[in-house]
């Protein structure tokens, strides 16, 4: 009897600890560790996609974000067949510009980026805090690293996913993992972020590896080169650069 409640006792303080932690601040706080506010920022990703059966997959994007206007361009790089492709974001509207037939249509920050497992809103400015609403919080572990495992719902319809189970560090609120889920609960996707880097006071993601949990061995890795908060040219966020650049 005495082991028994014993044991309730911890379980008890275990839930009340995470039940007491703020999860709003945790979110703001994971938020406001990729917003660059009043700075620009560019970097270069190298996607490498596989699936089973076929040759690895290349895809190679420069991406410029200005947060503090919503606004990103992203040009397709490579492969060589797709170059000059183009999005662009500015408040909630996203615009795809194909070379071929130079012509700019909707698009969305649900598409997937090529072929890829990784979708435009992996690149851009998340908004977990603003997007999402706490549905748990308990403890765990990722590997041997303490963290809160958050349960997220989506309030809004413009989300790529409905869910979210976030893997956050206890010892410094970065994100380690995070899955995605359907509606009724099917996990969709799993996403580990391997290493961080800090830049202009910022700390982002260099390595992010995203599994396709409904196809089994697709995936994709992501990695982040040649980043920089330099000033960007205000034109670089126009439909007229899309189509410049392409040329």
């Amino acid at each position: 009897m005495k082991r028994l409640l014993l044991s309730l006792t911890v379980l008890l303080a275990a839930a009340g600890a995470a039940f007491g932690q703020d999860v709003d601040r945790i979110l703001k706080d994971l938020d406001a560790l990729g917003d660059f506010g009043t700075q620009d920022f560019s970097a270069v990703y190298t996607i490498v996609s596989a699936k089973p059966g076929e040759k690895e997959s290349v895809t190679s994007v420069q991406l410029f974000r200005r947060d503090v206007k919503k606004q990103f361009t992203m040009i397709i790089l490579e492969p060589e067949v797709n170059k000059g492709q183009g999005y662009l974001r500015e408040q909630d509207n996203v615009w795809f510009y194909d070379p071929t037939s130079r012509k700019t249509s909707f698009s969305s920050l649900k598409e997937n980026i090529q072929d890829s497992e990784a979708r435009n809103s992996d690149l851009n400015l998340r908004g977990f805090a603003v997007d999402y609403e706490s549905a748990g919080v308990r403890e765990g572990t990722v590997g041997s690293v303490p963290v809160w495992i958050i349960e997220l719902k989506a309030k809004t319809d413009e989300v790529s996913y409905e869910r979210l189970t976030l893997y956050v560090a206890k010892n410094q609120t970065v994100l380690l993992k995070e899955e995605a889920y359907s509606v009724s609960g099917r996990l969709m996707r799993t996403t580990v972020y391997g290493r961080y880097v800090r830049l202009g006071g910022k700390q982002l993601p260099s390595q992010i590896i995203i599994v396709d949990e409904l196809n089994p061995g697709e995936r994709s890795v992501l990695t982040m080169t040649q980043q920089s908060v330099a000033r960007i040219p205000d034109d670089v966020f126009t439909k007229a650069y899309l189509e410049r650049t392409s040329r």
